[in-house]
């Protein structure tokens, strides 16, 4: 196998997605280009762990498949550091759990890597709605709100800010360079869907490694579940309002220069271009034409109104994030490690 060995983490928290686990793993032992190792990192759930080690005992010996507790806190950030520091691959690539990989998904990912100075690639992932199609109100602007790639997002090959998480891959010295995921941003079982762990995390790299080069390849293409709960205006709502939230800790973390600085081009382009979309389809009949007009209006609202909660809570010293077990919730730079 040519180019750089590749390991691939997956981190698990429930027993509701088994199905879904098995096919993210079965995705990734049938790539084109063969992962060195796919880990399987279970979030406190002893119930969970003890299955998956049962159901891939075969793999334990060969080392192809081999099932870990998260050895953090709570929370999507610590379990991709345990697999980070448990992987031996040259390149970390990371698939949610309830998604698949197509078949030349790796291949994409380690060909991104020829240039030495690229820290990391990231691909696109598309929903597949448990509905079967997308809801008729549901702006494409904002897929990021069910973990995929969304308008305004570059095609082709791509230099970019950051990567998208769930389908995303890392140079192993980036994190040598930046350190781990922060804990305390992304997801961790909070009554609020948090976010941005990534961001965060490629901003620091980016400071720390200021030749560094993170790529968007959208051939690299996985397919994400999109179950029934979050095709609801409830769930938009919520996410939307979580993501104003987690972007104040990210700013907090890097500044608001860096933190905000895509975010800006998305808010005055891409929104208002969607905007005017869905009115011109509502003007001429088509379907849901008015309701992603709304839509786009009340999730900039929504992410408006958790971005200034979240800037209180953050000054307040209320919430605090780590990287690698130093505090970053003071100070600007973020305690890169």
């Amino acid at each position: 196998m040519n180019g750089p060995a590749v390991s691939v983490v997956i981190c698990a928290y429930t027993e509701d997605r088994w199905e879904d686990i098995l096919a993210a793993v079965a995705s990734v032992r049938a790539q084109s280009r063969p992962a060195l190792e796919t880990l399987l990192v279970v979030d406190h759930n002893q119930a969970l762990l003890e299955r998956l080690t049962r159901e891939y005992k075969e793999h334990r010996e060969s080392g192809e498949v081999r099932v870990l507790a998260n050895a953090g806190p709570r929370g999507l950030s610590a379990g991709r550091n345990t697999g980070i520091a448990a992987s031996s691959g040259e390149i970390i690539a990371f698939l949610d759990d309830d998604a698949v990989a197509e078949r030349d998904w790796l291949r994409w990912f380690a060909e991104g890597y020829a240039d030495p100075r690229v820290m990391a690639v990231g691909g696109r992932t598309v929903p597949v709605w448990a509905s079967g199609r997308r809801p008729a109100w549901f702006p494409e602007e904002f897929d990021w709100v069910v973990g995929c790639a969304y308008k305004g997002l570059p095609g082709g090959v791509a230099r970019v800010r950051n990567v998208l998480g769930g389908n995303a891959s890392f140079r192993r010295t980036a994190f040598d360079a930046a350190g781990g995921f922060a804990t305390g941003i992304g997801r961790d079982g909070d009554r609020h869907p948090l976010g941005c762990e990534e961001t965060e995390l490629c901003i620091r790299l980016t400071r720390a490694r200021p030749d560094a080069i993170l790529l968007l390849d959208d051939r690299a293409v996985i397919h994400h579940r999109v179950p029934g709960a979050r095709e609801r205006f409830g769930y938009f709502r919520s996410r939307t309002y979580a993501e104003g939230l987690s972007k104040a800790l990210v700013a907090r973390s890097v500044g608001a220069g860096k933190g905000l600085e895509s975010e800006r081009r998305y808010t005055t382009r891409v929104l208002p271009a969607g905007v005017a979309r869905g009115l011109r389809d509502a003007l001429l009949g088509r379907r849901g034409g008015a309701g992603r007009a709304g839509a786009i209006v009340a999730g900039v609202t929504a992410a408006a109104g958790g971005y200034v909660v979240g800037s209180v809570r953050a000054r307040r010293g209320d919430v605090t994030f780590s990287v690698g077990g130093t505090p970053a919730g003071e100070g600007g730079e973020g305690g890169s490690s």
